[in-house]
């Protein structure tokens, strides 16, 4: 009877897989390596031997791998929690974030290293960026080290690898797509990506509750796995119709189910499921390796092997002490991620299906060229994983003590910042001391770079003029080569003093923090030193890639030199930078210093516990086109107008006949409660200008007598207003304080008056 070669391929490949799990289990090593061999003896070696079986059909695998992939994201969603997302806090988030940036900068590099296209070195850098689950928790569970310190941050490191992956998936199939790096369509994608996820989530936390608990007498252990398969790829086919891969829909329901009562127990159904489809995913990777490609580029290999190792080490070490772990912790869980794990492979089938990871154009062998380069850098690293991890302790104990006592005593007081609790948090204080003088000085430097880039048409022609840029120089750089480094070395020069101003400032404003906040910033240098000198070096690399194009190696060498020159000579610029600063935050706050400086002059005018304010009458203001005497301010509110101020005129203890009028300024004296009641009489909006003050216009106090001419008259018609100019606005009698008195008051001997007026008329009062 004729079998169906889908029957024979799966079957080929899960008996491989068996013997090859049985083989690695016996000699302890990890049986996902086990996978990578059998896939690579099944799709290679056994066709060499005409008594074996052979794959018949490479098409149908490939489907089978597809399922395996949509199988092994659903079980991760099914152990991913967005609350375990929380609970690993921001350790995880940091740590992970530095590392993958960190490694996809540097696989980006050496992809153009290598000389290929930037979008090529691009999925480089994402696959070297991914660490592998599987091995890390196989490798945890045999040396027993869960209970360790640093566990819970690698695990919470992959939570959030696994996390940024997905979002990974969905930028470089936009990026592919396009063919371009564009921020926008990143943004947008980002966005779409955002929108969908909550949505999804929202809906399945709303809806699936209820569905199951619904249904929860006739779910038996095998109607729930159907559903939880059928509720699976139902999620799949709709993140393949909104635009996304079928593993993003895979993981999202995952990851809902798993926040339900159910999840538990449909991970435990499923998990079989999983490692069956994960064995027969592994293996077609192995299939794919070609002897042919791994042989040519054994060089590549061995360079990505050292990139991965060294580069997640030093990435993931870097990202734990910025998030506040200690030295030793840090180092091991760098040591425990370094190796390419189950993303990389799904990163690279989307690069051979996009066919943009291919090395050698023209041969169907190429598109698969860097899918075996990463399998074969996978192998490696799997096997050295569990010799990092369990020679993790004594290397780090070892390196902890190379490092001196002043640089640890500063990581124990950085580590101490950032793990404490009820306090600020070290990145909002970062934020709110730094955060806008760095994208200020940025903005500056980006603009002053983009104003040297559309300007370079100009000053070639300017630079032409002169014989040194008409000719080839020792370097054999051309005529614009040599004018674009003219102009990028001056555009470096013009931006130092914003260059010093990232690296090496001080806090601005340091005087007006408290001491408890400047001993917190103190002990946080080190993270903020960081911090500061990655955002200087990429302005550093914004400037030289505008205006230099050349391969990786002499790029780097010019942004070494760079950073360098400018850490090391900007701080000859700080006066520039001071000077800049000064006239800045002098022209940003004249209008408001001035508004200060006025009402300091007012503010001796006022006595007791009165207040002065300014007040402007609105164009809808009841008041306007009223004398003083019928607007009622002093009868019906209880305040008094000490001064008016009409344009560039100023009125002194205005006279009750004056007139008010639309954007006249008044000052009115009298208690919080009576000027926020007559505020929504007076005006309707506010503004302020620059005005003039009469410097004898004060505040003076006078004990009466029986000499005085005005004792024992009202107040109305003791003749003071014309006297000295002025308005009594307040009034002690034994121990009684009138403030605003009534006009109709009668002044008698002792009483102490409170007079705003002209102050030399008034020392003549006495």
């Amino acid at each position: 009877m004729h079998l169906d070669p889908l029957i024979q391929d799966l079957g080929l490949i899960l008996i491989a897989a068996a013997l090859m799990t049985l083989l690695f289990k016996g000699l302890k090593q990890p049986i996902v390596l086990g996978y990578l061999l059998a896939g690579f003896l099944v799709g290679h070696c056994f066709s060499y031997f005409s008594y074996l079986p052979s794959i018949q059909e490479e098409k149908s695998i490939e489907t089978w791998a597809e399922i395996g992939v949509v199988f092994m994201l659903f079980g991760l969603g099914l152990e991913f929690s967005f609350k375990k997302l929380i609970q690993v806090g921001k350790t995880a988030s940091i740590t992970a974030v530095v590392e993958i940036g960190f490694m996809i900068f540097v696989g980006f590099l050496i992809g153009k290293a290598f000389g290929w296209d930037w979008l090529k070195s691009l999925f480089l850098g994402a696959i070297l960026s991914m660490s592998s689950t599987t091995i890390i928790v196989k490798a945890f569970d045999e040396l027993q080290l869960k209970g360790r310190n640093f566990a819970p941050v690698v695990f919470g490191i992959l939570i959030v690898e696994d996390l940024i992956a997905i979002l990974l998936l969905v930028i470089l199939t936009s990026v592919a797509a396009t063919q371009s790096l564009s921020g926008t369509a990143l943004l947008l994608s980002s966005f779409k990506l955002a929108f969908f996820l909550i949505l999804w989530f929202i809906m399945g936390i709303f809806l699936l509750p209820m569905f199951l608990r619904f249904c929860r007498n006739l779910l038996s252990d095998e109607i729930l796995l159907l559903v939880s398969i059928g509720l699976c790829f139902m999620m799949v086919i709709v993140a393949a119709q909104v635009g996304f891969s079928a593993a993003l829909g895979a993981f999202v329901m995952g990851s809902i189910l798993a926040e339900t009562s159910k999840g538990s127990r449909i991970e435990h159904l499923i998990r079989p499921v999983k490692d069956l489809f994960s064995a027969v995913f592994f293996v077609s990777v192995g299939m794919m390796i070609e002897p042919m490609i791994l042989r040519e580029h054994w060089n590549v290999i061995a360079i990505l092997v050292g990139v991965t190792i060294v580069g997640k080490f030093f990435g993931t070490t870097l990202g734990a002490v910025v998030s506040g772990q200690n030295m030793r912790d840090s180092i091991q869980s760098g040591m425990s991620m370094a190796q390419v794990g189950e993303f990389s492979f799904i990163i690279a089938k989307l690069g051979i299906a996009l066919k943009v990871t291919g090395m050698l154009e023209g041969s169907d062998e190429a598109d698969k060229s860097l899918y075996a380069i990463t399998v074969a850098v996978s192998a490696v690293t799997t096997l050295t994983t569990p010799f990092l991890i369990k020679f993790s302790d004594p290397f780090s104990l070892g390196l902890n003590r190379l490092i001196p006592t002043r640089i640890q005593n500063s990581l124990t007081r950085y580590e101490a910042v950032m793990k404490e609790s009820g306090k600020e948090s070290a990145f909002s204080l970062f934020c709110r001391v730094y955060g806008i003088s760095l994208i200020l000085n940025s903005v500056m430097i980006i603009g002053i770079t983009l104003v040297a880039r559309y300007s370079q048409s100009s000053l070639m022609e300017f630079f032409q003029r002169w014989e040194f840029f008409q000719r080839e120089n020792g370097f054999h750089w051309g005529q614009y080569d040599l004018t674009a480094i003219v102009i990028c070395f001056a555009t470096l020069v013009i931006s130092t003093p914003f260059f010093w101003a990232i690296f090496r400032n001080r806090p601005p404003h340091a005087d007006d923090y408290s001491t408890e906040t400047l001993a917190r910033l103190m002990r946080l240098q080190i993270g903020v030193s960081l911090i500061r000198f990655f955002v200087g070096s990429l302005l550093i690399t914004f400037i030289v890639a505008n205006f230099i194009s050349m391969r990786v190696t002499a790029g780097l060498l010019v942004l070494i030199a760079a950073t360098t020159f400018i850490f090391l000579f900007s701080r000859f610029f700080k006066p520039l930078y001071l000077k800049i600063e000064r006239n800045f935050l002098s022209n940003l706050t004249e209008k408001e210093r001035a508004i200060i400086e006025e009402r300091a002059k007012l503010s001796h005018l006022v006595p007791w516990e009165a207040r002065l304010t300014e007040f402007t009458v609105s164009e809808f203001s009841p008041l306007v086109m009223k004398t003083i005497l019928d607007s009622g301010l002093k009868n019906d509110y209880g305040v008094t107008i000490t001064v008016l101020k009409r344009g560039e005129k100023t009125i002194v203890a205005p006279r009750s006949y004056e007139i008010l009028l639309p954007c006249d300024k008044i000052y009115l004296i009298g208690t919080n409660e009576q000027l926020f009641a007559v505020r929504d009489v007076i005006e309707r909006r506010s503004g302020s200008e620059e005005e003039t003050h009469d410097e004898n216009f004060g505040l003076v106090s006078i004990v009466l007598h029986s000499g005085h001419s005005f004792v024992d008259k009202p107040i109305r018609e003791c003749g003071l207003r014309d006297t000295v100019n002025g308005l009594i606005v307040g009034l002690e009698r034994k121990d009684q304080r009138f403030l605003n008195p009534s006009p109709m008051m009668t002044l008698l001997p002792g009483d102490l008056i409170w007079l705003v007026g002209d102050k030399e008329l008034i020392e003549h009062l006495e």
